[in-house]
């Protein structure tokens, strides 16, 4: 069973921290749907040093979610032990998390995130420091390396291990692959191989299956999932089957998706408003959305609605659609 310095997973299916995406209201929904752990998305160390109301507004974690991992990010020794000790007297956090493989510019430019994975001797130092300087469990998500000609993959866990962290999470791909081409799972094992800690593996687990094959493949304590659970929490439900019981669960029907859209919207709605809410689900809506036949009217209205209301007769209105064809099709 996956286990993080003194805190224990029901399972190993680990729900990837994502920025814009792992707010309470969608890691809660994930949560239960049966996640060992779910992650928050990074909030960065100056928002939180500097009382940003935003940056504050994203530590809040609902009791129905732990155990959960909290993600900072930074780049400088000192905003990143401040932010860490913030975090862990202030919030009910089980982990902290310190983000190491963010691809995108305007973090790598100002050297936090994945720009860390060119230096060894700085992911010691940083993590070290964090270590020494809070009570939590301190691990650190990472990707496999910055380019092709600079995979520091084992370095880097060692370095974290070296340093006293808890556990490493490992996307497959470097940093200039963003999020194209293939994970190399081969570099995992070599990470599961090369540390005593906990390894969570990361990347193209899109299918129970694929989420049972990183596992015995690469031997990794938990296994991460992260853009096949977006507005696909099933995916999450359906893969700690699989690995309990080798029973391969239907997928949903449009209706259970649509009830579980508009749960997620509600959570959304009391966690900030319905004005912010109803905008920011119009991705999370075109992803429930997604392989449900004739969606395409509902998510260009989706994206012009500003009322839970809207939202719901758009979104009903479509399963009626799609199961009234389907009678029609069972009375042929």
């Amino acid at each position: 069973m996956l286990k993080i310095g003194d805190i224990e997973m029901k399972n190993p299916v680990v729900l990837a921290p994502m920025a814009g995406v792992c707010n309470s209201a969608f890691r809660l929904t994930v949560k239960e749907f049966g996640a060992g752990l779910v992650c928050a998305e990074m909030v960065s160390d100056k928002g939180i040093i500097n009382k940003n109301e935003k940056s504050l507004n994203m530590l809040y974690i609902d009791e129905r979610e732990k155990p959960l991992s909290l993600q900072i990010m930074g780049a400088q020794k000192e905003s990143l032990v401040e932010a860490a000790s913030f975090v862990d007297k202030n919030t009910n956090a089980d982990i902290i998390d310190i983000n190491m493989g963010c691809p995108v510019p305007k973090i790598v430019n100002c050297d936090a995130g994945a720009k860390w994975l060119l230096d060894p001797d700085k992911i010691y130092e940083m993590v070290s420091a964090v270590v020494d300087a809070v009570d939590k469990p301190v691990t650190v998500k990472m990707r496999m390396g910055w380019d092709e000609d600079h995979i520091y993959a084992v370095r880097n866990a060692q370095a974290v291990e070296r340093a006293g962290g808890a556990a490493v999470a490992l996307h497959g791909r470097t940093r200039v692959q963003m999020y194209e081409g293939k994970a190399n799972w081969d570099i995992i094992r070599e990470v599961k191989n090369s540390v005593k800690i906990p390894v969570i593996g990361n990347g193209d687990v899109e299918t129970p299956q694929d989420a049972e094959r990183m596992l015995s493949e690469t031997g990794v304590d938990g296994v991460m999932i992260g853009r096949a659970a977006l507005g696909n929490p099933w995916m999450i439900y359906r893969t700690v089957k699989y690995l309990e019981t080798g029973e391969l669960v239907d997928e949903p029907g449009v209706r259970e998706k649509m009830d579980v859209c508009i749960l997620h919207m509600d959570r959304l709605i009391a966690l900030k408003n319905e004005y912010i809410a109803v905008r920011e689900m119009r991705k999370h809506a075109a992803w429930y959305l997604k392989g449900v036949r004739g969606n395409a009217k509902a998510r260009k209205g989706i994206n012009e609605c500003n009322t839970r209301k809207d939202v719901v007769k758009l979104l009903y209105g479509l399963v009626e659609e799609v199961e009234a064809k389907e009678q029609n099709i069972q009375m042929v």
